[in-house]
């Protein structure tokens, strides 16, 4: 089983940036689903956006559309989550995880292996 490390979290003001890594040890690229998650107080966990990394096909939750981007560097075995414009709501821990694949779509509701999460705050 992989083992995933979260990065890059921290404290913003709303309008600012962050770029989050995911650095996947013992993990092959082949077709798999990459995906990540936050999840703010009192609140249940989302799915933020996937990849499928062989296809290089991205997914985003609508409320990140035109915000957030997700990429990936197999040299560095590593998946990104460039956040831009960052708004308050977007507050929470965010994790990293592998998932299920189906039909060319990542199936967030089957996470395989999760990371132990960097936390997002940013304050207006």
């Amino acid at each position: 089983r992989v083992q995933l490390v979260e990065s890059g979290g921290g404290s913003v003001q709303a309008g600012g940036s962050l770029r989050l890594s995911c650095l996947a040890s013992g993990y092959t690229y082949n077709n798999d689903c990459m995906a990540w998650f936050r999840q703010a107080p009192g609140k249940d966990r989302e799915g933020v956006a996937y990849i499928i990394i062989s296809g290089n096909k991205t997914s985003y939750a609508d409320s990140v559309k035109g915000r957030f981007a997700i990429s990936h560097d197999s040299a560095k075995n590593t998946v990104y989550l460039l956040m831009n414009s960052l708004k308050p709501e977007d507050t929470g821990m965010y994790s990293c995880a592998t998932t299920a694949e189906l039909d060319g779509t990542c199936l967030l509701s089957a996470p395989y292996t999760w990371g132990q999460g960097t936390q997002v705050t940013v304050s207006s």
